[in-house]
């Protein structure tokens, strides 16, 4: 239902053949695009998609006025250039012309107006469509420089990777973000899945995806937050409805506690981690940071700016900087005996 009654939004009477003929094209042509790619040109959600079908209405008509203006401009200069034969004298001089002067008034207000009624219609048909019942709810906390995925009706709270089921027209599910800052302007930008949505401290803002393909979808914050902006990134796992619900019962879960790394689990418990993260199960309870309970089971760390193995881990701890200088995080000043324990505790946390 969502997708059609955006679908319909662009499929506007006054948008050219040649423009629609375009996006259809390119949509299919792009849908089976490299799913990590994050281009504004491959489209994998109906937000995506008609923001695109509007750019490229918005192209044809700015690209329609460029050509012509250049092209007009270039006939004048070739047409009535300087020639040898010239006796340098004035030419006749012609003042007013109602038409013209109606032609370029008129016309440009016509083109404003049209643009105008065109992306506002686009803006509603994106902002006021009704939600199904089946849609997801998250909430989504911006933090320096991190973000946070809460899942209040499923009671799974995550960072930096957020997990969503796969939509499609037949059976739409749609994932609904509400988006929440807990320090400054952030905005969350997947762009093949949405357009960018500021995260504004006390000014909840809201929007939606609903992805058509699986695969991993590539995002960051596009609002400078501060020195590490440029590397708060983010990933969107869309997962078919099996791969989703097995996903959800494994966060359910409380944290690991293998025996064969308490001692890593004690170094955790009894040194400041504890202030920031939380892992369920132990005596960590801190929201400052990202949530660890299952830490092991993302694909990076460090909000994107590394994959997850023990190598990087062992280096964030040790030196936050190295991988995100102006990381809020401090490095830990653990011995390296300590290290190596707490790596192999965090590790086993899937």
């Amino acid at each position: 239902m969502i997708r059609e009654q955006s679908a319909r939004a662009i499929r506007l009477s006054s948008l050219p053949m040649v423009c629609v003929a375009a996006v259809v094209a390119r949509q299919s042509a792009w849908a089976d695009a490299a799913q990590g790619s994050p281009s504004i040109f491959a489209p994998a959600s109906t937000p995506a998609s008609s923001i695109l079908g509007l750019s490229l209405f918005v192209l044809s008509i700015t690209g329609g006025i460029f050509f012509t203006v250049g092209g007009l401009l270039a006939w004048a200069i070739i047409r009535y250039r300087a020639r040898r034969d010239d006796d340098g004298s004035e030419p006749a001089q012609i003042y007013g012309s109602t038409q013209v002067e109606l032609a370029w008034t008129v016309i440009p207000i016509l083109i404003v107006v049209v643009l105008f009624l065109t992306t506002a219609r686009i803006i509603f048909a994106i902002q006021d469509a009704p939600k199904p019942p089946a849609a997801l709810d998250v909430t989504v906390v911006g933090h320096q420089f991190w973000w946070e995925f809460r899942y209040p009706k499923l009671g799974i709270v995550t960072a930096n990777e957020l997990h969503v089921p796969v939509s499609s027209t037949n059976d739409p599910k749609p994932t609904y973000l509400h988006l929440l800052s807990s320090d400054v302007d952030h905005s969350f930008w997947v762009p093949q899945l949405a357009g960018k949505t500021d995260l504004i401290p006390n000014h909840p803002n809201d929007t939606w995806i609903d992805p058509l393909h699986t695969g991993v979808y590539l995002g960051q914050c596009a609002q400078f937050c501060g020195v590490e902006h440029a590397k708060m990134l983010l990933r969107v796992y869309v997962d078919t409805p099996e791969q989703f619900a097995a996903w959800v019962n494994k966060q359910k879960q409380p944290g690991v506690q293998d025996a064969s790394v308490a001692a890593g689990r004690h170094v955790f418990e009894t040194q400041a981690c504890t202030n920031c993260h939380r892992i369920t199960g132990t005596a960590a309870t801190g929201t400052f940071g990202p949530d660890l309970t299952h830490l092991a089971s993302r694909a990076t760390i460090a909000s994107g700016a590394a994959l997850n193995t023990p190598e990087n881990l062992r280096s964030w701890i040790n030196a936050p900087d190295h991988f995100k200088p102006g990381a809020l995080m401090p490095a830990m000043q653990l011995n390296d005996e300590q290290v190596d324990q707490l790596v192999a505790y965090l590790t086993t946390l899937h």
